[in-house]
């Protein structure tokens, strides 16, 4: 099937309130002002860093893409490179159904490979091709977003942005390719090897250095979309925060946040965001405190598979965060068998419910959290080997988790739905 039958057969699904699928539930429909106009549309890339500011929405729509090449490539230089839709098909192999690496409402990510004669001083290596999704404003809007940003920010835990394309109607981005793909693959797949503990508190350790640095910037940059699709793996594990294209920038001078539409992802955003508009920094915290619980637990935050009471990570597991370390075990994912640090475990359970604080200002900053994690790397106090771990298979299917489900408790429920199903390089 060539990629044209492809796209007639199945047409991509642009970020809007409006035309977003069941399975692919990343902007919160029950929102009207999810949409923009057009002067909003225009107001909001634009004043997203400085230089930009002199932008307007006609150098922003599809028609102006000479334009725009001209603006980046004053912005940026030889910061990133700006290729041709024919050099990216080329290394893509036409973007070959086999290299396919995800796909989701922005479009579809290939791998492909460049070398060092495509363009001065670009090393021969892999990467990571995305094309967005051109059929509405939004997902302009959040090629934009990303070029601006990741062309400006360089940090070790954030993935590296390494070119664009912007010809015509097409929209593409190029990242460096992390060869271990997404942390949610790695915890949800059934056929993927469990990661151990200690890869999985260095991966929080990364993603939360990936955070500081976003809000340590002068002007704070918050991330918006914090969750495990968007936490990429390279070769030893070390993660890089990807997908910028609901990142925003944050409050300046007294202002004590950013009033905007309410987007992001099910399970993860903060309810005060979720409830007001109102965007700080907190509620890349709480989302960070919801990855922790499926670090913990090695499940979703929402997952409609499972039994009512357990649909909802937060509300099922928050009743065992205060208790004892004997009963956090019931809530541990059963795939580390027991390899776990009891002290660990417990303290980051309890680093998680801070996070998740339903009062923002009682959630700790991301140099807290990063101090915290740290502590617990040489940890050696294993469950199995302290009696808080079954001994057998059988003795847990037999006791811990089925009395996890008859001492589970029911607390207020914060919010129900399916998980989002958006691909990041999967």
């Amino acid at each position: 099937m060539t990629r044209q039958q492809q796209q007639h057969s199945k047409p991509w699904r642009p970020f809007t309130a409006n035309c977003c699928s069941a399975e692919d539930q990343t902007i919160f429909r029950n929102f009207s002002r999810c949409r923009p106009s057009r002067s909003d549309l225009s107001k909001d890339v634009a004043h997203q860093l400085p230089s930009f500011r002199r932008l307007s929405f006609s150098d922003l729509s599809r028609s102006s893409s000479i334009r725009i090449n001209e603006d980046l490539a004053q912005s940026f230089g030889s910061d990133l490179y700006d290729f041709q839709l024919s050099e990216l098909r080329a290394v893509t192999q036409n973007f070959y159904v086999n290299f396919l690496l995800g796909e989701g409402g922005f479009g579809t990510v290939h791998k492909g490979y460049v070398d060092e004669n495509l363009r001065q001083g670009l090393k021969a290596q892999a990467v990571a091709v995305k094309l967005l999704d051109i059929e509405g404003l939004q997902g302009h809007r959040e090629w934009l977003a990303e070029v601006i940003f990741l062309g400006q920010l360089r940090h070790q835990n954030l993935v590296k942005l390494i070119g664009y394309c912007c010809e015509n109607e097409e929209r593409l981005l190029v990242y460096e390719f992390m060869p271990r793909g997404s942390l949610e693959n790695h915890l949800f797949k059934r056929l993927s090897v469990s990661l151990p503990w200690a890869t999985r508190l260095k991966i929080a350790i990364g993603a939360a250095k990936g955070l500081a640095f976003l809000h340590g910037a002068e002007t704070p940059v918050i991330y918006r979309d914090f969750k495990t699709s968007n936490v990429l793996l390279d070769s030893d594990f070390t993660a890089k925060l990807s997908d910028f294209g609901l990142a925003k920038m944050g409050p300046e001078g007294s202002e004590t946040h950013v009033t905007t539409r309410v987007m992001g992802t099910y399970g993860y955003a903060a309810p005060e965001y979720v409830s007001t508009g109102q965007l700080t920094t907190k509620c890349d915290i709480y989302s960070f405190g919801v990855v922790l619980l499926e670090l913990l637990t090695g499940k979703r935050a929402m997952d409609k598979s499972r039994p009512k009471s357990e649909q909802n990570l937060i509300d099922w597991a928050k009743p065992y965060l205060t208790s004892s370390s004997r009963r956090l075990r019931y809530i541990m994912d059963p795939r580390l068998a027991g390899q776990y640090s009891v002290k660990g475990a417990k303290e980051i359970a309890h680093l998680a419910l801070q996070c998740i604080s339903m009062n923002p200002k009682d959630r700790p900053k991301m140099p807290t959290i990063i101090e915290t994690l740290e502590s617990l790397q040489n940890l050696k106090d294993m469950a199995v080997a302290c009696g808080h771990w079954p001994a057998s298979p059988k003795s847990a299917r037999n006791g811990v988790f089925g009395n996890a489900r008859m001492d589970g408790h029911r607390v207020r429920n914060i919010r129900k739905s399916s998980p989002t199903a958006t691909a990041n390089q999967k």
